[in-house]
């Protein structure tokens, strides 16, 4: 694993935090496009819902 950090008393891998550190801003842009889609597309999300339970409630 090459490099450590070196911290307190125990070595964490530094590559395991570099992809630890990516992994998250991954995730940061995926929930930031989700919630993107969501406002552009609010009225037909809110639409298709109200379609799905009003269909529950004749079930």
């Amino acid at each position: 694993m090459g490099r450590f950090f070196l911290g307190r008393l125990t070595a964490i891998p530094l590559a395991f935090r570099e992809r630890s550190g990516m992994e998250l801003v991954q995730v940061a842009i995926m929930v930031a496009i989700a919630v993107a889609l969501g406002l552009i597309f609010r009225t037909q999300i809110t639409d298709f819902v109200n379609r799905v339970f009003e269909g529950l409630n004749d079930f």
